[in-house]
């Protein structure tokens, strides 16, 4: 099933779809770059809160060292006291809502938990957070090397749920101890997750923005076409309804013509052979010997009738112009042109191959017919030349007269010139029109789309067919 589109529709679409695509390559440009720009400023904040975080632990714990290093410094790896004593100010070294500091010794016991007081004494070398992290032994191995950061899941001591923390270890080797203590990342996870809605939320702002604003377009696209098309419309109306009625008006006219040469020129001959043929009867019944002159009168009369029903059919619709061509059907117009008004009517043509389809033969022909009346009528001259050819841009028609010009009835004589006008408006050809007083010229040329390709082994044409 094929989709047929008006000339409105293409319209449409040839502005509408370019504009379509160019908002929706912009949206989504718009909105990769700001999601690349925020992803870079929020993993760039996250390290920042994160390290500042990292240093803050590892001041806690230096500072915490620094408190009972005296004690450690001079205590044996065996001396109880000493360690008690020093658990005993780890114990109380709490911080904050969740802060403490913790002792796992190198086989996995808690020995200090202040905030989750149910694991000290506990062994919890196999403990594993919610992701699977074995916490404890990565706690120790990072103290074996010395310290470190370990980031895992832990109780939140005012919650019970698990969260994510870093924690910061360090060691006290000759006890076999790992000490550190840790900070909940939650909040920072959340202000990042909340940042990276906002920047989401705007980036779909972003898209409906650009939507809206196309959707605006679109619509200024869509009334501006309909209002062009109406009032195009309207226009094509008016000028149908124009064109329409001088279509009416030419008929009427033509209808006239051929009423008044019937009726002027058959019509009398014919009434001249009904009497001459009355006066015949007459004299033959009385015996009369004039009977055959009357009777070779209205003989002659009914020849001069059937001329004249041949000249205004040529004149609606030439034979020749189907049988010879158009070059004929031209001359033999210009003969008819000269012997019935007396005016010098010359034609001449050029020989070329090309022939002429029909629509141009019949619109040169009505040309060259209608020019020969305004000459007939309107321009008192008593020379006119006809001159038809072929060229490299199709085949030109020029009527020269030697009258007084068309001067103010260029725009009052009536629908001749706009006929002319028409006729080759339909076959995308020229009109021009050269007036002045002492002549003028009619030049009509129709395009080389209408010149059709030489017959096969024909040499030369005289005339154009």
């Amino acid at each position: 099933m094929r989709l047929h589109l008006t000339y409105g529709q293409k319209l449409f679409l040839l502005a509408s779809v370019p504009l379509i695509v160019a908002a929706a390559a912009i949206a989504l440009l718009v909105a990769a770059q700001s999601r690349d720009l925020a992803e870079r400023e929020i993993r760039q904040l996250e390290t920042q809160l994160i390290e500042a975080k990292k240093r803050e632990l590892r001041n806690y714990v230096t500072q915490a060292r620094n408190g009972f290093y005296f004690i450690y410094g001079s205590a044996a790896p065996d001396d109880e006291a000493a360690k008690q004593q020093v658990m005993q100010i780890l114990a109380a070294m709490i911080y904050g809502e969740e802060g403490f500091f913790f002792v796992y010794d190198y086989d996995g016991t808690n020995l200090v938990s202040p905030r989750q007081t149910d694991i000290i004494n506990t062994d919890m070398w196999d403990h594993v957070d919610g992701d699977g992290t074995p916490v404890v032994q990565d706690f120790i191995s990072t103290a074996r090397q010395g310290a470190g950061y370990v980031t895992h899941l832990w109780p939140k001591p005012s919650t019970g749920v698990e969260a994510r923390m870093i924690t910061y270890v360090t060691s006290f080797p000759s006890w076999r101890w790992a000490v550190g203590t840790g900070v909940f990342i939650d909040d920072i996870l959340a202000s990042v997750a909340n940042t990276r809605a906002e920047v989401e939320a705007r980036v779909r702002r972003t898209f409906l923005y650009i939507g809206g604003i196309t959707l605006a377009a679109l619509l200024s696209v869509f009334a501006s076409g309909l209002f062009i098309n109406i009032r195009e419309r309207r226009l094509a109306d008016a000028k149908l309804k124009q064109l329409t009625q001088r279509v009416f008006d030419a008929q009427e006219e033509e209808r006239g013509r051929v009423a008044r040469e019937l009726h002027d020129g058959i019509s009398q001959i014919l009434v001249g052979v009904k009497y001459a043929l009355d006066v015949t009867r007459r004299r033959i019944t009385t015996g009369d010997a004039r009977a055959s002159d009357t009777l070779d009168k209205g003989i002659g009369n009914l020849g001069l009738a059937i001329q004249e029903v041949r000249r205004i059919s040529r004149d609606l619709r030439p034979g020749v112009l189907d049988d010879l061509g158009l070059g004929p059907a031209i001359k033999s117009l210009t003969d008819d042109f000269r012997t019935r008004t007396g005016i010098d009517a010359q034609f001449e043509t050029v020989v070329f191959r090309n022939r002429l389809d029909q629509d141009a033969k019949i619109a040169l022909y009505r040309i060259a017919q209608e020019a020969l009346t305004n000459v007939e009528r309107h321009s008192s001259a008593t020379e006119v030349r006809l001159d038809l050819r072929g060229h490299r841009a199709g085949a030109t028609l020029r009527v020269t007269d030697n009258g007084t010009g068309l001067g103010e009835r260029r725009n009052t004589q009536g629908i001749g010139l706009k006929n002319m006008q028409e006729r080759m408006d339909q076959l995308g050809g020229t009109l021009r029109v050269l007036s002045s007083k002492t002549g003028t010229v009619i030049e009509a040329t129709v395009p080389l789309t209408h010149l059709l390709p030489p017959e096969p082994g024909a040499a030369q044409m005289k005339a154009l067919p």
